[in-house]
């Protein structure tokens, strides 16, 4: 019985260490220790923005925030002739790879405006496949209204909010 009880601590102490080394990071506290100088107009940065950023000339002078109307995922045409821009620049550099970060603003769901934020990432992205980028080179998320541009209840925030982010990292 003794050898039994040694062997359910020692189980217990290997899974509860197992488990405080995998624990999910609380954006709140991240925030709190954060510069406390910081605009409260923009999120706290995280895994999902980390990355190296690759140098300006690789990108260029293009605009990497492309805007959409309230409640839909269509592109207009000059955001296509941009994304046509920046596949030029994606295709002579087959290394450098691209994260399409999706996002709408407040209104609506949670659920709802992360699937919004998906589809207008994913609208972007066929876009990049059709002027001939690498699937291997293109990743989408989704921040629903997670990570506004800017907070506020005004059509100017909304707007700022509507958009996908084109992310270049290696």
């Amino acid at each position: 019985m003794n050898k039994f009880r040694v062997i359910l601590i020692s189980l217990i102490a290997t899974v509860g260490a197992g488990c405080a080394s995998n624990s999910i990071p609380d954006p709140v506290a991240a925030a709190e220790s954060a510069d406390t100088n910081a605009s409260t107009d923009e999120y706290v940065a995280d895994d999902f923005s980390r990355g190296e950023q690759i140098a300006d000339d690789a990108q260029g002078e293009l605009d990497t925030v492309i805007y959409f109307d309230y409640d839909q995922a269509e592109l207009k045409q000059e955001h296509i002739e941009l994304l046509a821009r920046h596949a030029e620049q994606l295709s002579d550099n087959a290394r450098v790879e691209v994260r399409l970060e999706g996002h709408a603003d407040e209104r609506g769901s949670r659920e709802y405006n992360v699937g919004l934020g998906e589809r207008r990432s994913q609208s972007v992205r066929r876009i990049l496949i059709a002027h001939g980028i690498s699937d291997q080179q293109l990743s989408t998320i989704s921040f629903g209204e997670e990570r506004p541009a800017k907070v506020g209840s005004s059509e100017q925030s909304y707007a700022l909010n509507r958009r996908v982010e084109i992310r270049y990292v290696n």
